[in-house]
């Protein structure tokens, strides 16, 4: 009898086999949130035995942090472009609160609350998330600031608004999860809000930028 010949296994190289890993918390983290990133939820994931993933990690502690870190650094590079295409530099904070409070976002702000629970517990992320809400704190102080220096604002301590407009932000995405007091209105209210904070019209930092635009 002839035998039939198999196909060679091809090897992976280890960056392939890490990106692999590392794709596979991602996708995990945003369908069930950073809880679910256990060994043997990785390594089903990925489609490998859970000693090849702890072979290719320095711990789950790190792998929970650099997915958090991932998740959110691509969700901040994102919505910095979205806010950038607003012409009007008022405008922008307006943009930024349509984008960010666009219930699309739920995954990623599970991630966001998970690794605000778990980090306690995680000295690796807990540091992750104090180095993410600090480029998101940057990122809203520049908005606020272009604002100052175009006569828009009128804001005394542009960090301390940026501190304030993020716990907003915050907040009103935490409570989305459970959908408490979800009303139809939270846009305008918020703008309104926001508005006050910075010493401008409602009207003048209302963004056109529409919620399908935000998906």
């Amino acid at each position: 009898m002839t035998s039939t010949p198999t196909a060679p296994r091809t090897r992976k190289s280890p960056a392939e086999r890490r990106d692999e890993i590392e794709r596979a918390a991602r996708e995990l983290a945003l369908e069930q949130g950073l809880a679910a990133l256990t060994l043997r939820a990785v390594a089903a994931r990925a489609g490998v035995v859970p000693g090849l993933v702890a072979h290719y990690v320095t711990g789950m502690d790190d792998l929970v942090a650099a997915t958090f870190s991932a998740i959110v650094a691509d969700e901040l590079a994102e919505v910095h472009a979205l806010v950038r295409r607003e012409p009007a530099v008022a405008r922008r904070i307006g943009a930024l609160v349509d984008t960010v409070l666009h219930g699309g976002r739920d995954d990623v702000t599970l991630v966001w609350v998970q690794g605000w629970a778990l980090g306690p517990a995680n000295a690796a992320l807990a540091a992750a998330v104090r180095e993410q809400m600090d480029a998101w704190h940057t990122m809203i102080v520049e908005l606020i600031s272009d604002g100052v220096d175009a006569g828009a604002f009128v804001v005394d301590d542009a960090h301390a608004a940026a501190w304030h407009l993020l716990a907003m932000i915050d907040g009103l995405n935490a409570h989305s999860l459970v959908r408490w007091h979800d009303a139809p209105d939270r846009r305008d209210m918020t703008l309104r809000v926001v508005a006050a904070l910075l010493g401008a019209e409602t009207a003048a930092i209302a963004s056109p930028i529409t919620t399908e635009e935000t998906a």
